[in-house]
């Protein structure tokens, strides 16, 4: 099986309300690198974009009336779990469960501000 290179078997594809957004937001509290963007012919709205976070690769689009807005709950491994709260809450998410020690690392939970919970997490 070939895959093109930077993508996995499995990736999520997001279709958001904002799309442009969401990439700013993964940029700035994630450190995600956008890879590409298309955008539709009102040159407005994201026909198709894709960003890295680490190793791995998120496909996001405008959503639209015919593909409406799909969300989704995204578990990170992060260099450190407290320094992207911070971050997540700084650029408009909200906390869906605080920082806490669990036996797996440091984990915590936000919604951004696009409807993605994100479940991040950095292994002691």
């Amino acid at each position: 099986m070939k895959i093109p290179q930077g993508h996995q078997s499995v990736m999520p594809y997001l279709m958001l309300n904002e799309a442009e957004g969401f990439g700013e937001f993964a940029k700035q509290v994630f450190d995600a690198e956008v890879n590409m963007t298309k955008l539709r012919e009102d040159e407005k709205t994201i026909m198709h974009s894709e960003l890295s976070i680490g190793t791995s690769t998120i496909m996001f689009c405008s959503a639209t009336e015919q593909f409406t807005p799909q969300t989704a709950n995204l578990f990170v491994y992060v260099q450190n779990a407290d320094e992207s709260y911070r971050k997540a809450l700084d650029h408009g998410a909200t906390s869906v469960m605080q920082l806490s020690d669990q036996d797996y690392g440091r984990t915590c939970g936000v919604l951004d501000p696009f409807g993605n919970t994100w479940w991040i997490t950095s292994v002691r």
